[in-house]
């Protein structure tokens, strides 16, 4: 869903040498988003696979919020001059998929390249979102997430509450939020990334259309469908727990994840990804445990969706330079470095390998909920209301979502003038997206 810290390097995991010898090795150009720690990350891969071979430097290059790298890339691409790897958050990938002639797909890079690629090798839940109908892959996943809850388990002994006994049910958690508050907790709970969380993963969770036509995935002229009596019920519940402070709605993006750190909201459901900021700053234990769900809903739970984004390969250009770049994505996909960032962070392991290799070594039964975000996409075969996401213009949409709810939440409108509003205006956006694209 977004950029956060990676706690280890890839340096702690040993390569063997790729590639041979250069004089001169050939640039590749990796734009991304990643701030801070994160950064650090990206570089420190870069290098391990520039010291692993002579023939290929990766060069990253830093390009602002995952929007802003977005709008750079197309800019730049334009003018002739684009990056030869671009990171694209999950919103983006109708739009690269829409960009004819400006992609060049990942399992077209592999096989002209010459190197292995299996499309079957890497997790279903996350490669069928960046892949077409029939299967072809158009870009690498990177870094991939969902969203779950945590709770503080301090704050649930301080109300009274079992410790390891977190909520299943809405319901549960509404009532939990309360005795939390009642308990003196300042916040009983918080949600970070508003329309991912409460429009978009509840959608899905509990079997919803977000859009019509399988939320985008089966043509651009998909339309906004989330002002439905469900959606409506849970955000006007939200807008009455925020008048007591029982939910606490804290900001569009990361923003509530503070709350949530500081020890002031007792629980939050964010990204899996959110694992190593809590897991570093938090001052209490916590626990992991999938999203809450309405039991009167026909079957509810069902499965999350994807966040976090992936790697989309530049077209015109070199046959060397692509030729870098599916070395790298080979280098990427290895087993040893995909577990290890996956048990230090909670991005989810890009391939089927890294997964039951992190299974194999303990690591699920030694650190019980880390493997919550994984089982919470895979345990139900997707259906056409969670497969995710895949609509024009959803970044625009997101803002127009969270102007509604944030009107709804301050009382300046009902949750379903609220919502109607919402998909009115995405609906105009997702017209415009269309008519561009045609």
């Amino acid at each position: 869903m977004k950029p956060v810290i990676l706690a280890a390097t890839a340096a702690a995991v040993g390569f063997s040498a790729i590639g041979a010898a250069s004089a001169e090795p050939t640039a590749v150009q990796w734009w991304h988003a990643m701030t801070a720690a994160n950064a650090a990350v990206v570089n420190q891969i870069a290098d391990d696979f520039n010291a692993a071979q002579s023939e290929y430097k990766i060069v990253p290059v830093f390009k602002g919020t995952y929007a802003e790298t977005m709008n750079a890339g197309i800019a730049a691409y334009r003018a002739g001059k684009g990056p030869d790897i671009l990171q694209i958050f999950e919103v983006g990938t109708a739009t690269m998929m829409a960009a004819r002639g400006a992609v060049m797909p990942v399992y077209r890079l592999m096989k002209e390249a010459g190197e292995a690629f299996d499309r079957n090798a890497y997790l279903p839940a996350v490669t069928g979102y960046y892949s077409t109908a029939d299967g072809k892959m158009l870009s690498l996943p990177f870094n991939s997430s969902t969203a779950i809850v945590y709770w503080n388990k301090d704050l649930f002994k301080k109300a009274g509450l079992d410790p390891d006994r977190p909520p299943k049910t809405w319901p549960e958690t509404f009532a939990i939020a309360a005795k939390l508050r009642t308990a003196g907790v300042p916040c009983g709970f918080t949600a970070a990334w508003i329309s991912w969380t409460q429009l978009e993963q509840f959608s899905a969770w509990h079997n919803l259309p977000f859009a019509s036509k399988a939320d985008g995935f089966d043509g651009p002229d998909a339309r906004l469908e989330f002002n439905n009596p469900t959606v409506v019920r849970h955000i006007a519940k939200l807008a009455a727990a925020e008048k007591d402070r029982s939910f606490d709605y804290g900001g569009r993006t990361s923003e509530p994840e503070g709350k949530f750190v500081s020890g002031e909201c007792g629980m939050i459901q964010t990204s899996s990804a959110a694992y190593g900021i809590f897991k570093n700053g938090a001052k209490f234990e916590f626990g992991t445990t999938e999203l809450p769900y309405y039991p009167d809903v026909p079957g509810a739970p069902q499965n999350s969706i994807i966040g976090g984004a992936s790697l989309w390969v530049m077209a015109g250009k070199t046959p060397l330079e692509y030729k870098g770049v599916a070395k790298f994505f080979t280098f990427l996909s290895q087993t040893a470095l995909q577990q290890k960032l996956h048990e230090v962070t909670g991005y989810l392991p890009i391939t089927k390998a890294a997964y039951d290799a992190t299974k194999e070594s303990g690591f699920y039964a030694k650190h019980p909920g880390r493997e919550i975000p994984i089982l919470q996409m895979t345990a139900k075969p997707p259906t056409e209301n969670s497969r995710g996401l895949r609509l024009g213009n959803l970044v625009q949409i997101r803002d127009i979502i969270a102007q509604d709810l944030e009107a709804v939440f301050a009382g300046k409108e009902d949750a379903q003038a609220g919502l109607d509003d919402a998909v009115k205006r995405g609906n105009a956006l997702l017209a415009q997206f269309q008519a561009k694209i045609q």
